[in-house]
């Protein structure tokens, strides 16, 4: 297997929004995260991703793009981007930029001039269409409710957007698009940008006739996804962009991949391809999606999260590279969704840890998820502010939904959980700002926060320090294979990682009651190393059964 420092890195996502304000107007900023970087140099990680920080009118915090050039006001100026930058490699931390080029603003200059005139030179940037039969082109939804489609007088033609109105999606057919788009991604480069995360990167193709989703399509990803999602071009695009930019540079690449299987996904990040490093795949997080999508929860099986990660694994060994996340800007508290966020938060935030750094692939963690930090339950819609959120409860209170009904579903599901405030002391809006957050801070920061976390040598947080510096000095648990072991129990997850002579044993107990971890007969604890545990542990001795404590988490190095 090919090494490479992006395959050895651990990266930490930054929500500049709500991570930390030097300002006191309420919103998160650079020379916050400047503040902050003796703090993640200290947590060990070798990578900063960072979301949208370009200029924007914010209808949906930042992914919607009014100039790639420019930094938005809220958060400082070019020369604070620099000090950022330069703050970073100073304490050998890489930064990775987010790429959002599937749409961009209704109020970039390109739009305006799309909009202008239907022979504008740059009406073909954008996905223009006349109507039918009186009514949108097609029956396409957007992401975020409602036709996929705006109707726009100027030239008595639609926009496509899947996702907000203020959102419209650029069309990577025109070959003046795809040029201005490599050329503000050098210009990133040529900055110092170490590589991009690329928002729904598999989306920018669409199939160019734009027919109708049959009606019988309950596709979670709303009618019409099968039409852009993986389009018929996405892999020549993404090897005209390496060709022509990604290749000049030593840079990490991965792409927001919805709808994707291995196989697909190996497509995009098998290296002799020349497409992107990594995917961020979404089949574990939709683990617990209903018939009805993302607001639809059911309860989820051990196994079948088992399952999902070993196929992922073991498609993905010989040829790409995985990524391991449970949580990002997008998605609910890994805690609150796969462990215990009351009795047990602790113990669940350290075995999912465990989990994460010592699978195959490059592990993210997300602002917040290294202190433990949870789902957070506000009173009533009025305390929420993300537009996908806001849309949806609209459209459940016009369908008859009662609102104690409706929050049920945001409490689990909404964007906000992952977007409150970073909790870093029990001051006043958790040492965040000093002023009036633009979200609300999660009521629970007087006892979930980094200043505490620091003070307690048993906390979530110096246990990812941990974690961190074993991965850094175990190469089993960055190249080793992968081999899944006691398949069908449903509280038991351990796996087995192996290079050259060393292997390394890997017991998590997922249920808040006691569980036994039975070993196969090859497998000897008499002389195994143990290397990392959430819980003091005694030797084991002879034993052939490990006991386990709820949320228990163990790792052994194994005598060879």
């Amino acid at each position: 297997m090919q090494k490479k420092w992006w395959k050895e890195s651990v990266v930490y996502q930054i929500y500049p929004r709500s991570f930390k304000d030097s300002s006191g107007d309420g919103i998160g900023d650079l020379q916050g995260i400047i503040a902050k970087l003796d703090y993640l140099a200290e947590l060990g990680i070798d990578v900063v991703w960072l979301s949208p920080i370009y200029r924007s009118p914010n209808h949906d915090n930042g992914y919607d793009i009014s100039d790639y050039y420019e930094i938005m006001s809220e958060f400082g100026t070019m020369r604070d981007w620099e000090e950022l930058r330069d703050g970073l490699h100073k304490r050998g931390i890489r930064l990775v930029m987010d790429l959002v080029v599937n749409h961009t603003s209704d109020e970039h200059p390109w739009f305006i001039e799309s909009r202008s005139a239907v022979n504008s030179p740059y009406r073909d940037y954008y996905i223009w269409r006349p109507g039918k039969n009186g009514r949108e082109p097609n029956n396409w939804l957007s992401e975020f409710g409602g036709s996929a489609w705006e109707y726009d007088q100027t030239t008595d033609e639609y926009y496509l957007h899947i996702f907000s109105k203020k959102q419209p999606d650029l069309n990577w057919e025109d070959i003046s698009l795809r040029h201005e788009i490599h050329r503000m991604m050098q210009w990133w480069l040529d900055r110092g940008v170490d590589g991009f995360r690329m928002d729904v990167i598999n989306m920018i193709s669409k199939v160019p006739e734009l027919p109708d989703a049959p009606p019988t399509d309950n596709s979670r990803y709303q009618w019409g996804g099968a039409f852009f999602i993986n389009g018929p071009r996405i892999q020549y695009f993404l090897r005209e962009m390496h060709k022509k930019v990604l290749s000049k540079y030593d840079v990490m690449t991965v792409g927001e991949t919805r709808g994707v299987d291995p196989e697909k996904a190996n497509l995009y990040v098998d290296a002799g391809r020349h497409e992107l490093d990594m995917v961020f795949q979404f089949e574990l997080l939709e683990l617990d999606y209903g018939p009805g999508g993302k607001w639809d929860v059911i309860p989820w099986k051990l196994t079948d999260f088992k399952q999902i990660i070993t196929q992922w694994q073991r498609e993905l060994q010989e040829r790409g590279w995985n990524t391991l996340f449970l949580n990002n800007h997008d998605q609910p508290r890994a805690v609150s969704r796969f462990g215990s966020d009351t009795v047990y938060r602790t113990q669940s935030a350290k075995l999912l840890a465990t989990l994460l750094f010592t699978l195959q692939g490059t592990p993210f963690i997300f602002q917040g998820e290294e202190i433990g930090m949870t789902n957070v339950r506000f009173p009533d819609i009025s305390h929420y502010r993300d537009v996908e959120t806001l849309n949806m409860y609209r459209q459940a209170l016009n369908q008859g939904m009662q609102p104690g009904e409706i929050l049920q579903s945001i409490y689990l599901r909404g964007r906000d959980n992952a977007r409150t405030p970073m909790q870093w002391d029990d001051s006043p809006q958790a040492g965040f700002t000093s002023g009036i957050p633009w979200i609300d801070v999660n009521r629970n920061y007087t006892s979930i926060n980094v200043k505490q976390a620091q003070q307690d040598p048993g906390s979530i947080l110096n246990y990812y320090r941990n974690l961190i510096r074993l991965r850094q000095s175990h190469e089993t648990l960055v190249y080793g294979s992968f081999r899944l072991l006691v398949p069908e129990d449903e509280r038991v997850f351990a796996y087995l990682r192996s290079l050259e002579r060393e292997k390394v044993l890997v017991i998590l107990n997922f249920s808040e009651q006691e569980a036994r971890f039975d070993l196969p007969e090859k497998l000897d604890l008499a002389a195994a190393e143990l290397l990392i545990s959430n819980y003091p542990v005694d030797t084991p001795g002879k034993a052939r059964s490990v006991h386990l404590r709820p949320y228990e988490s163990r790792v052994y190095r194994l005598k060879s």
